[in-house]
Order: C-alpha cells, then structure tokens, then sequence
C-alpha cells in the first residue's frame, strides 16, 4: 500500500466540486450563470448555492435606508420564487440538490463570506453588463484574482 492509500488525514476536495456557489441579481447574464451552473452541479452531482447579495444601508441613509433594505429583500424573494419555478419546470430527471443564500454588502465581499463559509471548490458568475467595471473591475475580475476557487465567468 502506498503512503498515499494509507493517509487517513483531511482531504480538501474530491472528484469533481462538492458545492458550486452562484451569484445571482436578476441580470441576463446571472440567469446564464445559473443556468451554466445548474448543468454542471447536476452533471458532478454538487450542492449548487445561489447567492443574492443585498446592499447595506447605512444609518446616514435614512428613509431610503429603509427602502433599500425592504427593496434587497423583495428582489430576494422575486428571485427565489422564479427559482423554485425553475426548477419546477425541470421535473425529477433534472434535479440539482440546490440552497438560495442571501448575504449582506457588496457582491465580491458577500459571495467571498459564503464560498469560504461553505468552503465550496468552484464559483460561477455573470460577465458584467455594466460599462464602468472594465475599468475599476468587475466582481469576476477580484474573484479571479483572489486566486481561491476555480472561478468560471459566464458571458
């Protein structure tokens, strides 16, 4: 037996990701992105967590404070009911073991807290549609150059 047969020691991974972690917020390109990681969780038989990331409202906010936190958690139950009816419409021959996770603060801090609390092994994200990120950078581009999980950008 090989010293490697005979280690019983913590091994991080396995064959193929154990959980999948997807930003989510509405967009076409999130939707392609869970989409993408839907097929793969279900092909490597992964938990898939989608992640909505809602922004913090800070006391110096006020009134609008108020709403945008009422606002993060709206879309967050839009975004779960269109989920599970997603799902739905799949039927048992496609199920994907699956959890809906929201954090709180800015998309790349929020789906950084989830991936390590979950230790995932890969993170899948929509390109962004927004102009400005390619210049001060995208959440794909710090998820991919913190260089702590495979990270698959999807157009």
């Amino acid at each position: 037996m090989s010293n490697a047969q005979e280690s019983t020691g913590f091994e991080y991974g396995h064959d193929g990701p154990k959980s999948i972690v997807v930003g989510v917020d509405g967009s076409d390109s999130s939707w392609r992105a869970a989409a993408y990681a839907g097929g793969l969780a279900r092909r490597q038989q992964s938990l898939l967590v989608l992640v909505y990331v809602q922004p913090i409202a800070t006391a110096s906010w006020g009134q609008a404070g108020i709403s945008m936190v009422e606002t993060g958690l709206q879309i967050a139950d839009e975004l779960l009911d269109y989920i599970r009816t997603s799902v739905a419409r799949f039927g048992e021959r496609e199920q994907v073991r699956w959890e809906f996770r929201t954090a709180q603060g800015d998309p790349y801090n929020g789906l950084v807290a989830v991936a390590d609390g979950l230790r995932t092994d890969a993170v899948v994200v929509g390109a962004s549609e927004r102009a400005g990120h390619r210049l001060a950078g995208s959440v794909a581009v710090r998820l991919v150059k913190a260089g702590r999980w495979p990270v698959t950008v999807v157009p």
